[in-house]
Formats: C-alpha cells, sequence, structure tokens
C-alpha cells in the first residue's frame, strides 16, 4: 500500500546540492532512519524530530525512510497505520518549516517467523510502503539464524535488508557467517557510523571487511536523534578514501534509491580487492 505524503518541494541544502555534485545524483536516499516522534527509542517530541531531520538535511539526505521499531518489544505497537499517520504528521510539519527533506514509510522489523504473514496483513511496514523490500533485524542479546526466514522471505518474492549486521558481536567473532545470507539475496546495511568506529572496533572492521569481500549492499544512517546522529557524509568520505568513489556512491546513493523503489541490488564489489588475501588485509 503505497501512500501519498504530500511532500511539498524546497530549494536544496548546500549540504545537498554538494552531495548531488560529489555523487553524480539528483537524490539521496536515507533507507533506515527512526525519526518519528514518540514511537520508538528515537526522538521523543516533534521538536526533537525536526532537529534530527535538520541534522539529515545538513548530512546530505534528500530523502528519508522512517523505519520505527516494529515486533520485538514493540510487538503490537507501530503498525502499518501508525507509521502511516506518524510520516503524514511529522512532513506537514517539514513543509510548514521549509525543511528540504521528504519522508516515506518503513520500519524496522525484529526478526520473527511471522513476517511475510504480517506483511500481507499490513501490520509490518515495508520500504516506501511498496510491498517488495523489509528491513530485519537482528536481536541484540543472542544470535537467531536467518536462513529459514529468509528462504520464506524470497518466496514471497521479498527483498530482506539485513540492518546493521556488523555491530552483533555473534558476527564479529563469525565474520564469514554473512555470506550465506547475500547467496540466498538478502542484503547487508551497514550502518553509516560503524565505517567511522562509532560502533566500536569489532563493528569497523567487520564492515570493511565485508565491503572488500563485495557482501555490502547498502549503508544508511540508523540515525536516532542527538544522540544517535545521522553520520552519512563522513561515511562517503571514509568509503571513497579506502575504496573509491563508486564504491561509495553505488552503496550510499544508487543502491538505496533502487531499494527504496523495490528494485533489488547486487553489492559493491571493489575492483582492486581480486583476492581473499587482499580482502583478509583490509580486515587487518
Amino acid at each position: 500500500m503505497v501512500t501519498e505524503m504530500c511532500f511539498k518541494e524546497h530549494e536544496a541544502s548546500p549540504e545537498q546540492a554538494a552531495r548531488f555534485s560529489l555523487l553524480n545524483c539528483s537524490s539521496s536516499v536515507d533507507l533506515h532512519c527512526h525519526c518519528l516522534p514518540g514511537l520508538d527509542d528515537g526522538p521523543a517530541t516533534m521538536e526533537e524530530s525536526l532537529e534530527l531531520c535538520r541534522a539529515l538535511v545538513a548530512d546530505g539526505i534528500t530523502t528519508a525512510i522512517a523505519t520505527p521499531h516494529q515486533l520485538g518489544r514493540y510487538d503490537g505497537k507501530n503498525e502499518s497505520s501508525v507509521v502511516r499517520a506518524g510520516v503524514m504528521r511529522l512532513q506537514s510539519c517539514l513543509n510548514d518549516q521549509g525543511i528540504p527533506l521528504k519522508l516515506l514509510p518503513g520500519g524496522d522489523a525484529r526478526i520473527d517467523e511471522r513476517l511475510v504473514r504480517l506483511v500481507e496483513e499490513d501490520r509490518v511496514t515495508t520500504l516506501a510502503d511498496g510491498g517488495k523490500c523489509l528491513l530485519v533485524e537482528l536481536p541484540h542479546e543472542i544470535y537467531v539464524e536467518p536462513a529459514i526466514l529468509l528462504e520464506r522471505l524470497a518466496e514471497a518474492e521479498m527483498i530482506a535488508i539485513i540492518t546493521h549486521p556488523e555491530r552483533h558481536r555473534h558476527l564479529q567473532r563469525h565474520i564469514n557467517a554473512v555470506q550465506a545470507w547475500v547467496e540466498q539475496g538478502a542484503v547487508l546495511q551497514i550502518t553509516a557510523g560503524s565505517l567511522v568506529g562509532e560502533f566500536g572496533q569489532g563493528a569497523q572492521i567487520a564492515s570493511r571487511y565485508w565491503i572488500a569481500k563485495g557482501w555490502v549492499g547498502v549503508v544508511a544512517s540508523d540515525a536516532h536523534g542527538a544522540q544517535r546522529p545521522p553520520r552519512m557524509t563522513a561515511a562517503i568520505e571514509a568509503l571513497e578514501m579506502e575504496f573509491g568513489l563508486e564504491v561509495a556512491r553505488k552503496l550510499c546513493v544508487v543502491n538505496p534509491a533502487r531499494l527504496a523503489a523495490g528494485k533489488n541490488v547486487s553489492p559493491a564489489k571493489v575492483p582492486w580487492i581480486a583476492s581473499d588475501q587482499n580482502a583478509s588485509a583490509v580486515r587487518g
């Protein structure tokens, strides 16, 4: 179910214009952002939401998909109708204040065997409300193998986007485990802050290693507010320095735009890393 959110065009900010110039694009989509007020561990108030949206604009983002937590400890809350209503309210405030940011509905869904059914029942929200792409979050406290769920989502012709796997301690220790998920058609989403060390050395090493291996499909902010601001500009700079501008462009603007439109993506490949030995060298 795609809902029109009445976005009002405003002149691009200098940071948005710089993103267009650097990465040869006309938009910059953030697929994972907790920007709706009062729904989860993101902003508590509308003013805090507006401050986060201003920070997204200052970070070069033109379109943010609002992805409040769904399922897990939010089971029965933040269902699709709630997300859509929240997006409409916040978009109206952005329009009134001249903040040049387009919002779309989505969700950050905790892994759950019911996911396919809950999407079909319009209780869990797909990216941009398009019915195709779904953010899937593993629990932080324990490791849950997602292979069976990934198979079910693929059978339902949905694209599973695994959010911030680099921050999971089990996967930092078993760093090649994600390869099987990519081979099943899942997309790995790395948090921008992980690339610049904001989630610790383990997350940074895993991110760099998976990019070198050609397994990462997209980078997103996973911004929550002042305590966790968007870091896409810093991530793009880090990617350009280590892997080249084309890798940064694919992970940070090309693939996010395709997934927001419900289209599949391929992971970014690093041309000069042609062997496991070179990838391991990047891991350090």
